[in-house]
């Protein structure tokens, strides 16, 4: 999927939602584990109720891994149902990749050729000869971490080297490496007073940004300092939608939450447009 196809599908579906599909099987309702794919009904029952809502999911292939063989072939059949019923909508592997460049090249080719995700997520710590053999995929893209949600994220990433912080660093390095077009970064939510910071190196790049609704990160701030004239953001949200009942109503009630969120950003893109 392109940028334009990507932008466009925001701007019909008056929302830049990103629902996690990150499936704990101590999680979902008691019913389901009687299928003979709990995983894969479950994101099928989300995906059923959500799509006309958002404009990306992205599975955490930690939630996938973790269930061995099974879990993996969930996360095939996830993707395939995405990208057989749904091809309009934007599919993030949240793989969180990175190593020397031929282990990089089979990790891209396994997410963004064999799968068929449209991104996947990458570590910058190993540098552009970690991330380029990503990048070499046509109208696929590479998230780059550039500032995490978590606690950790001061240990390292706003560390001040030569008198600019290292996170600043990262994206302004990666700007340099070849076809760098085909990035986006993942900056989070609680980060928000640091957009403005983050856009003026950036400023038409796509921001994936977790940490809204549960992690406590605030929408309005979000977009107030990271919107671009591309809208260019990706808001995602996990537990707070997909987790909203662990009754029978779970996708009615994933739904019910996704709208809320949906609502609320087809009023800032409708603010947005007017100023």
């Amino acid at each position: 999927m392109t940028t334009n196809q990507l932008v466009q599908e925001i701007k019909k579906k008056k929302s830049f939602l990103c629902i996690g599909l990150d499936v704990d099987l101590n999680k979902i309702p008691e019913h389901l584990l009687q299928e003979e794919d709990p995983i894969f009904a479950f994101n099928k029952a989300i995906i059923d109720a959500t799509h006309h809502l958002c404009v990306a999911y992205k599975p955490n292939t930690a939630f996938y891994e973790a269930y061995g063989l099974k879990g993996w072939k969930s996360l095939e059949r996830t993707i395939h149902y995405l990208n057989k019923n749904h091809p309009k909508i934007f599919t993030i592997a949240d793989a969180k990749r990175g190593d020397i460049g031929n282990t990089s090249t089979m990790y891209a080719k396994a997410f963004l050729e064999d799968l068929a995700f449209d991104s996947v997520t990458v570590a910058p710590y190993m540098g552009k000869d970690s991330v380029e053999p990503f990048l070499t995929f046509k109208d696929k893209h590479t998230i780059l971490l550039a500032l995490t949600s978590n606690q950790g994220a001061f240990d390292f990433q706003t560390k001040t080297i030569d008198g600019k912080e290292l996170y600043k660093q990262v994206l302004e390095i990666s700007k340099t490496w070849e076809n760098s077009k085909n990035l986006m970064y993942v900056v989070g939510a609680t980060k928000a007073e640091f957009l403005a910071d983050i856009r003026q190196i950036i400023p038409e790049s796509f921001l994936l940004v977790p940490g809204v609704g549960a992690q406590g990160g605030n929408l309005q701030e979000v977009c107030k300092y990271g919107m671009n004239s591309q809208i260019g953001l990706l808001i995602n949200s996990s537990r707070g939608i997909i987790y909203a009942s662990k009754e029978k109503d779970f996708a009615e009630a994933a739904a019910i939450k996704a709208e809320e969120l949906q609502k609320q950003m087809a009023v800032e893109l409708d603010c947005h447009s007017k100023s």
